[in-house]
């Protein structure tokens, strides 16, 4: 069968359109990707017990997570358009808090280099949120938090369940309530778009590691810390999940 060319162009685009967007949700944190080298490679011998390689950017996506979703956490309590959407933010805001905190701690023990920002592409989600606003905001931002969340879950528990070092352990228990606290308050908005944030965590596209991988900090610059919220009541831990459909 033949296609004119008008028809052509409209599946050319829509091609493009949906590589467009499944770029655009895939989660550039370090180690969500297959990692060049050896991840089961030791790196270091440390007191806590071995740290290889999926150890160590472990660590580090774990602490890039916090560097574009705490400032994006705060935003989504300023400009979140409903109750749901401002307790999301605060969620988001004080568990990256935690998980930071706990990355500072450990990564001078283990020898791991923290970076100060976001990689290219997480920068890049922050842009593309705060562009949008009302209910176009608050869909952008849960559906795009949503899939990066979906995608570290599984990447946490396999952590948890192969390494050999009690400071990672002990991070991945942490991140593992947490991620699950976000993932738990994100749906409670009503705003996730299931089918396509299925779609965008089972199919990312493939970007440049240069655009998925956080800059190393400078000779000399100061670890950023994110700033804890003791002012807002919110408990990570152990999330609250939504009533059961099939609840009286």
């Amino acid at each position: 069968m033949r296609l004119s060319r008008s028809r052509i162009g409209v599946v050319v685009l829509f091609g493009v359109m949906t590589l467009t967007l499944t770029a655009l949700a895939f989660p550039a944190v370090l180690g969500l990707d297959k990692a060049e080298g050896d991840q089961d490679r030791v790196i270091a011998a440390t007191r806590f017990g071995p740290l290889t390689e999926a150890d160590r950017d472990f660590v580090v996506k774990v602490r890039a997570a916090g560097l574009w979703e705490y400032p994006l956490g705060e935003t989504v309590m300023e400009r979140g358009s409903s109750p749901a959407m401002r307790t999301a933010g605060e969620h988001l805001v004080v568990g990256h808090a935690g998980l930071d905190a706990m990355c500072r701690e450990i990564s001078p023990e283990l020898g791991i280099t923290l970076p100060n920002r976001a990689s290219p592409q997480q920068e890049g989600f922050v842009a593309t949120v705060e562009a949008k606003s009302g209910r176009e905001f608050d869909s952008s931002a849960v559906n795009i938090m949503r899939v990066t969340h979906g995608q570290i879950f599984p990447a946490i528990a396999k952590i948890r369940a192969t390494t050999k070092n009690t400071l990672v352990r002990q991070l991945a228990d942490l991140a593992n309530d947490t991620v699950l606290d976000h993932i738990t308050v994100l749906e409670k908005t009503g705003l996730v778009e299931y089918d396509k944030v299925v779609f965008q965590q089972t199919g990312p596209a493939k970007l440049p590691r240069e655009k998925a991988t956080p800059p190393p900090p400078q000779p000399g610059e100061r670890v950023l810390v994110l700033k804890p919220r003791p002012d807002l009541n919110v408990n990570t831990s152990s999330p609250t999940p939504a009533p059961s459909p099939a609840a009286p």
